[in-house]
């Protein structure tokens, strides 16, 4: 059985290499931080010769404009707050925007490619939007920008999942609620990056970061401070409280080393998007997002199918009599911490090759991994996938009706909403409420 779980870890390291071998392959462009986007029609055909402008305070300025399919790239020195005009003057005939205040709006880049949603419909141009679309919807939405937002939506869940199932695992084997998980998140991309800039390709520095993660930050955390706690019978409250504590004291640490600014990887900091029939993306995101996938399912079919799985689900279930059969309970709960911290770490590395690497960052996806967890039910693996993947599709479809900048906010109404018709979660049980 060893023999065979070994055989197993070491296939799924191959495909895990090979994987990154596809990225190393695919065109990588020197700038990184940009704003991008595609401007379609009505009917779905691209809108060239439209004229963009992003600026800020510190004096940048740079402009362009959509070319034959439509797509447009603006490049920015660094994160921050850019103003971005839309010549509404360059508009085609017949052409205007959905929403007027899209000619001129403030964007905040965390870094990275920020990809902007320009909905246009069939009007007099300069702005107005008084007409309807050749769809026959009056908001202006077409249904490539709603396959595009999908297809983000579903990206985004992916990467939601990474975290989201490491933070349940440890929550139903443990019962703690750790508010340091977005911590591990931001430590996978650092340790990552720390590989990187010494001289480490990415596709060597990703694997790497994601075992010294698992080993050091999952293993060796759960053994210096959360089973000595646990053996002086640590109450939950209190173990949460630590949790916070240590979560600052990692946060302020990256931030002391690393700095405060937004960092990029060596390689893949900005790549050429690419077309997939209705919706565009990058070949590092396809192949970051593959890797997930795999990670996931293999944590999947570890937890149903093998032995150490099958423990973890008997201690979740009940720890004293799963103790009582026989099983290693502090055994099981070290495997889970291995398997989450190394989640997590891979979840970062996700985060920081399609966005950058920034020292609060596992701090602003917390509370979207509490919302996906909580939907999908506490302490339920299959119910962390679901819930990622409902939060991160609504997250991205939300923009069509609200600002950019708020769309977190209706992920976290939409888990308060069904939580008052299911407060146990779409797969929980209702034994493990409360």
């Amino acid at each position: 059985m060893q023999r065979r779980i070994a055989s197993r870890i070491g296939m799924l390291l191959v495909a895990v290499v090979a994987l990154f071998g596809v990225a190393a392959m695919a065109p990588a462009s020197a700038a990184g931080d940009a704003v991008i986007g595609t401007l379609t029609g009505p009917d779905g055909s691209p809108v060239t010769g439209v004229a963009i402008t992003v600026s800020n305070e510190a004096g940048f300025s740079g402009s362009t404009t959509s070319d034959a399919q439509g797509n447009f790239r603006v490049e920015i020195p660094e994160g921050g707050t850019y103003a971005i005009e839309i010549d509404v003057t360059t508009l085609p005939a017949g052409i205007s925007l959905a929403k007027p205040e899209d000619a001129s709006r403030e964007l905040l880049i965390l870094g990275g490619e920020k990809k902007l949603l320009v909905p246009l419909v069939s009007g007099e141009g300069g702005g107005t939007a008084e007409s309807g679309t050749s769809s026959g919807s009056g908001s202006g939405v077409t249904g490539q920008q709603v396959v595009q937002l999908l297809a983000d939506g579903i990206m985004l869940g992916i990467l939601i999942a990474l975290g989201a199932l490491g933070l349940n695992l440890v929550f139903g084997t443990t019962g703690l609620t750790n508010f340091a998980h977005g911590e591990l998140i931001t430590l996978g991309a650092f340790v990552a990056l720390l590989f990187n800039t010494a001289g480490l390709h990415i596709v060597i520095a990703a694997p790497l970061s994601v075992i010294v993660c698992a080993v050091v930050f999952g293993w060796g955390q759960n053994k210096v401070l959360w089973k000595p706690l646990r053996k002086r019978k640590t109450g939950l409250i209190a173990a949460m409280i630590v949790s916070i504590g240590l979560a600052i004291v990692l946060r302020y640490t990256v931030s002391l080393f690393f700095g405060s600014g937004p960092k990029t990887f060596e390689q893949y900091a900005g790549q050429a998007g690419i077309n997939i029939g209705p919706f565009s993306t990058t070949p590092k995101q396809l192949v970051l997002a593959a890797i997930a996938v795999v990670l996931l399912a293999a944590t999947v079919i570890w937890v149903q199918r093998s032995r150490i799985g099958k423990a973890t689900r008997a201690v979740s279930d009940n720890p004293a009599l799963a103790s009582a059969t026989g099983i290693d309970v502090e055994r099981v709960i070290a495997v889970v911490w291995t398997v989450a911290a190394g989640l997590a770490a891979y979840a970062g590395i996700y985060l920081g090759m399609t966005q950058n690497s920034i020292w609060n960052m596992g701090q602003r996806i917390l509370l979207v991994l509490f919302a996906a967890v909580i939907l999908g039910g506490l302490g339920t693996v299959y119910g962390a996938l679901v819930g990622a993947l409902v939060v991160g599709v609504f997250i991205q479809l939300t923009t069509l009706v609200i600002p950019p900048e708020m769309k977190t906010v209706g992920a976290l109404f939409l888990m308060i909403l069904i939580l008052l018709v299911r407060p146990q979660g779409l797969l929980g049980r209702r034994e493990r409420v409360g």
